[in-house]
């Protein structure tokens, strides 16, 4: 069976940056099931995928506009250390949920200079070429269940 929409898909990936470290992999655990066509990976790895089929392997490579987007500076912030309650110590990496117009938004701290901290509400990959490695491992139908769903099982 080829991948097509409405078809569950699990893969091996081994994702990479432009200077080829390894920012995530599959590799040792279970494949990464995913429903094809309902927007649960990434728009330039879906799209690379599409035909292929079990045993298939192939590199793709995924462009900001087709991964995780361009980095938009209006999410990045400074705000009051006042604003971080009963936290003893924030330290660059830490990561908060913030209330935005939007909802909850994961934020990334990037920079602490007294009592300024600077957030960043990006995606950690935004703005970065990814290359994936990738195996497909099964493709099926996906179950009525599924396709309500909007997800695999």
């Amino acid at each position: 069976m080829q991948i097509a929409e409405n078809t569950v898909v699990s893969i091996h990936y081994t994702l990479s940056n432009t200077a080829g470290e390894v920012m995530d992999s599959s590799e040792g655990q279970d494949p990464l099931a995913y429903l094809h066509g309902a927007n649960n990976i990434i728009p330039g790895l879906e799209n690379a995928l599409v035909g292929k089929a079990s045993g298939d392997s192939l590199q793709v490579v995924v462009e900001p506009d087709q991964g995780y987007g361009e980095v938009r500076e209006e999410l990045i912030q400074s705000v009051d250390r006042s604003n971080f309650v009963d936290i003893a110590e924030i330290q660059v990496g830490m990561q908060f949920m913030a209330q935005t117009p939007w909802g909850e938004q994961p934020v990334t701290v990037v920079e602490v200079e007294g009592d300024n901290v600077v957030l960043d509400g990006n995606h950690p990959l935004a703005g970065q070429t990814l290359t994936f490695d990738v195996k497909v491992v099964d493709v099926r139908e996906a179950t009525a269940e599924e396709l309500t769903e909007g997800h695999v099982q």
